[in-house]
C-alpha cells in the first residue's frame, strides 16, 4: 500500500514526476517519465500518456505496470495491473488516455544508508501557460472517478 504522506504530497503537488515501466507482449520493457499521475486511495493509482505512445499500447496488451516513485525519504517501486479507463480526454488538443493500475505491491528501492532529499525537479519548458493549461485538464481527468 502507498503510505498516506505519499499520496497527500502527490495530491497537494498536482503534477507529480515518476517512471513508469511497462512490457508488451513480447516481453519488451519500456519505460518513460510522466507526470500526469494521482493516487486514487492506497491501492490504486491513475496515469494519463498519449493514447499512442509505447506505454499506452503495453498496458493495453499486457496490463503490466511499475511505477518508481521519488520522495522525500522515499524511493517506492509500485507493481501492479493497469487497463484503461478513458480513451480519450474531452477538451484536450492530442489523443491523451488514462489508465487506472491497481497496486499489487510496493517495493523499497533505496539500498541501504541512502536517501531521496526531495522530489524530482520538474519545471515545464516552452509554452509554459498552455502547458499548465494542459496539466490542468488532464489532472481533473484523473481526479474524477469513471
Amino acid at each position: 500500500m502507498l503510505p498516506r504522506e505519499l499520496i497527500d504530497l502527490m495530491r497537494d503537488l498536482g503534477v507529480f514526476p515518476v517512471v513508469v515501466g511497462t512490457v508488451d507482449s513480447e516481453g519488451n520493457q519500456h519505460m518513460t517519465f510522466i507526470t500526469w499521475i494521482y493516487p486514487i486511495d492506497e491501492r490504486t493509482l491513475r496515469l494519463a500518456v498519449s493514447s499512442k505512445a509505447k506505454t499506452a499500447q503495453n498496458i493495453r496488451e499486457t496490463g503490466k505496470v511499475a511505477v518508481q516513485i521519488f520522495a522525500p525519504d522515499k524511493s517506492l517501486t509500485c507493481y501492479g495491473t493497469g487497463r484503461e479507463v478513458i480513451e480519450k480526454i474531452e477538451g484536450v488538443p492530442f489523443d491523451v488516455s488514462v489508465f487506472e493500475m491497481e497496486i499489487d505491491s510496493v517495493e523499497n528501492s533505496l539500498f541501504p544508508g541512502s536517501t531521496i532529499t526531495g522530489i524530482i525537479p520538474f519545471a515545464h519548458t516552452g509554452k509554459v501557460l498552455k502547458m499548465v493549461e494542459l496539466d490542468e485538464k488532464v489532472m481533473e481527468a484523473l481526479k474524477n472517478r469513471t
